[in-house]
């Protein structure tokens, strides 16, 4: 495998470099001095940004994009071996790696390396480790899959020796990260067009804990089942979030009228104050909890959690308030698996509300296909779901299967689902169905954050 020398800064290329987490290592690089160019399939933000730090960046993706003087590709899990710059590489047999090994590499120049992993809420969870890590005086390097405000943007540059990231399982890109910390929030059914099932996902996440090295640091939601397997035989210091009999666990959680909950904090039974949280739902709970931990680990006073995790009011597209359209709440959220649907609508239901109104945009077919029954019932908890068509992001529609089924279980069970399946149809819909003091809730992974904004809009 190509190793980059950061000693000596070459000329880096990056197919797909305007993405979230792409973007954000091209700053680490062009902060180390390297020479920055890529690709991307539209000017958005992230690419200005690039291109203002001096970044070169091709609109589209061509064979010339891949010049004489580039030293090495690097290119996302989505660009393939037919895509024409991948293949202008490889004829010039340049030195390639993914966007995995990059990230694995940057980790291995810092001295703590932590790594957040887990079906969801990976970027939440790695947003409340920054703001403590802030609150606390500290200044890390983060790279995290989401916008937040306190970092302004997705990457920030520090001066400390800490590397904090999130970490996919999708692929199995994090087993080529190198973490010195890790953190294991949940491990559920998802990716199924690259996992064979849950236990092959569980599998992966047991070769994850196996990349610490022995002396490394191992968080663990301990609700996980039977999640000692996933440990294995990892000989490094374990530390459990989340049950009562837990390492960090919590007590006597209470809500607010915008649901935000506050809980009382145990350090292995010990009550450590009274944590409150500007974000809504147990979950967050969870998610802070785990937070909590690492920052215990990198010896983090206790008087901080609070500060850092009160300031904290979420990344963008996680449960986001958007406006009002008069007394009709309008939120956003990135949701797309059902574990993650149940768990926002629950904390909508602290909400004060007539109905919550969820408009759901399943993402990608087989993952729709695969959990069509856990779609419904997490679903069922809204008093009205709005299907539209599927976002089928990588994917195209070999399976026959719609967001319609979900609306016909979620009918047959009881609840109440219509499918509307483009935007104007959702649109006309919503105006026409909402009422005074309704929390209408957009939900996805796609681009459905659009109905919510076209509606404010008006």
């Amino acid at each position: 495998m190509y190793k980059i020398d950061f000693e000596s800064p070459c000329h880096v290329h990056m197919i797909g470099i305007g993405g979230i987490s792409m973007s954000g290592l091209a700053e680490v690089l062009m902060n180390e001095g390297f020479t920055l160019s890529g690709s991307d399939r539209s000017r958005s933000e992230l690419v200005q940004r690039l291109e203002a730090k001096g970044a070169r960046i091709s609109i589209g993706q061509a064979a010339a994009n891949i010049t004489d003087d580039i030293d090495c590709v690097v290119y996302t899990a989505a660009i393939h071996p037919d895509n024409p710059e991948y293949r202008a590489a490889e004829e010039k047999g340049l030195p390639m790696m993914s966007r995995a090994d990059l990230l694995g590499q940057i980790m291995q120049q810092y001295h703590h390396s932590i790594a957040v992993s887990g079906t969801h809420g990976k970027t939440t969870t790695t947003s409340m480790i920054t703001d403590i890590l802030l609150a606390a005086g500290t200044d890390p390097t983060v790279s995290v899959g989401g916008m937040l405000d306190s970092i302004d943007g997705n990457i920030h540059i520090g001066r400390d020796d800490m590397f904090l990231t999130e970490a996919c399982e999708y692929t199995n890109s994090f087993l080529e990260f190198w973490p010195t910390i890790e953190v294991i929030l949940n491990v559920e059914a998802d990716h199924l067009d690259f996992f064979k099932d849950l236990e092959d996902i569980r599998h992966s996440f047991g070769l994850f804990v196996k990349k610490l090295p022995d002396d490394g640091v191992l968080v663990i939601h301990d609700r996980i089942r039977d999640y000692q397997e996933i440990v294995g035989d990892f000989p490094g210091k374990v530390i459990t979030f989340g049950s009562e009999a837990a390492d960090i666990s919590a007590a006597d959680i209470t809500y607010d009228e915008h649901a935000c909950p506050s809980f009382e904090l145990l350090i292995r039974g010990r009550r450590a104050g009274r944590i409150t949280l500007g974000v809504p739902g147990e979950h967050n709970v969870s998610n802070a909890l785990a937070a909590i931990a690492v920052a215990l680990e990198l010896g983090i006073d206790e008087a901080v959690f609070e500060k850092g995790l009160a300031g904290f009011s979420g990344a963008q597209r996680r449960f986001e308030k958007k406006g009002m359209l008069g007394s009709i709440s309008i939120y956003d959220d990135y949701a797309h698996h059902p574990q993650e649907i149940e768990a926002t609508l629950r904390a909508a239901a602290h909400l004060p509300h007539e109905r919550v109104v969820c408009v759901f945009q399943p993402h990608t077919y087989t993952r729709t296909k695969a959990l069509l029954p856990e779609f419904a019932r997490a679903l069922q908890l809204a008093d009205l779901t709005v299907l539209t068509d599927i976002y089928p992001a990588r994917e195209t529609d070999t399976l026959g299967v719609s967001s319609r089924q979900i609306a016909d279980l979620i009918n047959a069970a009881g609840g109440r689902a219509v499918y509307r399946p483009d935007f104007d149809e959702t649109e006309t819909f919503l105006l026409s169905e909402l009422r005074d003091g309704d929390v209408c809730i957009t939900m996805g992974a796609g681009d459905i954050v659009k109905v919510g904004e076209r509606l404010l809009g008006r």
